[in-house]
């Protein structure tokens, strides 16, 4: 085969490999979110009038028996689910068509319902997005299980937080703070969460039991997400098999477990959030589409499993980006809803459509930086 078609199809194959996968995770995504609305608005008697999957022109599209439009659109970044009354597909209320609705017409309009049923069928997509994570955590840990390793410690280095507060090869970690722990993870992610300060260690050396007290030192790695920094100890764990060992899940374990993971994922969005205000942490963690396609080829390598935890993952960013109170998305319009219901009257319609530019314009900004900062990255590890 010459060279060029042989390069052109190792491209194909690589772009197909990625896109693939991106597209799967960001489509699950999408749907369950925009079916949260579509759901919660459908039971308040709402008409909706678009589900789409994706923005702009239309690949395929049929009508269901209550006169909704299904869409694939063509540009898949997201979805929307359009209610009667709304302006957009970004929701915003077409206030002069509301007022002029007869009121035979204003019975399934989204502005004519209570504020309680609008703040609820808004809410429902980002609750909708962390119950697809609990769903699919829990499932894995039942079905699949855990791998995990001995909270074992095999190496120290040198002159590191570790080796200065005394800790030794073979020590075994029972406890963190007073919580105990079941794997070598545990302990690494109760340090992860430490913010460097003061640790107390429970451990097991030899037959006897004795605490230490160590200081994690942060530290700042390259990844492919950009620049982490995080507080580190300075051990590692056993690579030894006869440490490993597969935990399986009950129902309620299991149940239990998903939701200690969403809590920590979204303890750690929330930390780096904050951290971007405050100056702790770096901007160049923001990720656009590009960058995530690459995280979704790389981990569909090892499965659908690990793919599915990515878009679990995924979700539940999803679901705080959209409760972030910025005008365009849900987190915004509950803003509206809340003052509505503080004030006893809707915010003027003047007021909204300035603040939905406004949160337009940020949103854009937000996806053309995060955009950069892929192709920063991205030509970064290509190098």
């Amino acid at each position: 085969m010459p060279t060029f078609l042989t390069s052109g199809f190792d491209f194909f194959s690589t772009f197909i490999g990625y896109l693939l996968p991106f597209l799967f995770v960001l489509a699950l995504v999408v749907f369950i979110h925009e079916m949260g609305h579509f759901l919660v608005g459908r039971w308040c008697g709402v008409k909706v009038e678009t589900f789409s999957l994706g923005f702009g022109p239309r690949i395929a599209k049929f009508y269901d028996r209550h006169g909704t439009e299904w869409a694939l659109s063509a540009i898949p970044l997201g979805g929307y689910v359009k209610f009667k009354g709304d302006l957009n597909a970004a929701s915003v209320p077409d206030h002069a068509a509301a007022e002029a609705m007869a009121e035979a017409d204003r019975a399934d309009s989204f502005p004519h319902k209570s504020i309680a049923q609008r703040a609820a069928i808004v809410a429902a997509g980002p609750i909708a997005n962390f119950l697809l994570a609990f769903v699919i955590f829990a499932v894995s840990f039942m079905v699949v299980g855990r791998t995990m390793v001995e909270p074992i410690i095999a190496g120290i280095a040198e002159n590191s937080a570790a080796a200065k507060a005394g800790f030794k090869a073979g020590d075994r970690v029972i406890a963190v703070d007073g919580d105990k722990v079941e794997s070598f993870d545990d302990v690494a992610r109760r340090i992860s969460v430490s913010e460097g300060k003061t640790l107390t260690f429970r451990i097991q050396r030899d037959a006897r039991e004795m605490e230490i007290v160590g200081e994690p030192t942060i530290v700042s790695n390259k990844t492919v997400l950009g620049t982490d920094r995080r507080p580190v100890m300075g051990f590692v764990g056993s690579s030894d098999p006869q440490h490993l060992f597969r935990k399986q899940f009950g129902l309620g374990e299991a149940s239990a477990t998903a939701v200690g993971e969403i809590i920590f994922v979204i303890d750690r969005t929330g930390h780096y959030i904050g951290g971007l205000f405050t100056g702790r942490e770096r901007a160049d963690q923001l990720s656009g589409p590009t960058r995530i396609a690459y995280i979704s080829g790389k981990v569909a390598e090892s499965g659908l499993g690990p793919l599915l935890m990515l878009a679990g993952i995924l979700s539940i960013s999803i679901g705080l980006i959209n409760l972030l109170p910025v005008p365009m998305l849900d987190g915004g319009h509950l803003v509206f809803y809340a003052l509505e219901a503080l004030f006893g009257r809707p915010v003027s319609p003047r007021a909204q459509e300035i603040s939905f530019r406004v949160g337009f314009a940020l949103v854009i900004m937000l996806m053309v930086f995060s955009t950069w900062n892929d192709f920063i990255h991205l030509t970064g590890l290509a190098r």
